[in-house]
């Protein structure tokens, strides 16, 4: 179980960072971050996770807020599952726990 924490936990924080990468270039690139070839990378990393909420998310919801409705929500699930790992360490007595 601690093993697929930590795997959870690696796999929300490779895909945050990548959203908020790709903010960063969001703002510092302007209109020519889709020329970027790196904001292309992140958008690829990122793209599972932003079609999953786009389909989770009512039509009200505008194309360019769904990469910020994701950052949100995958930090949300990244606390459930930290504080899930630091119970379950808690209650293993933290052998196995780094």
């Amino acid at each position: 179980m601690l093993n697929a924490l930590n795997i959870a936990q690696l796999v929300l924080y490779i895909a945050l960072l990548a959203l908020l990468g790709q903010g960063a270039l969001y703002v510092l690139a302007g209109a020519k971050r889709d020329q970027n070839l790196f904001y292309q990378l992140l958008q690829m990393v990122s793209k599972p996770f932003t079609v999953v909420v786009r389909k989770l998310t009512p039509a009200k919801v505008a194309d360019r807020q769904v990469p910020i409705v994701t950052f949100f929500l995958l930090l949300l699930i990244y606390a459930v599952v930290t504080l899930e790992k630091m119970s379950l360490c808690v209650s293993l007595e933290m052998v196995g726990c780094r």
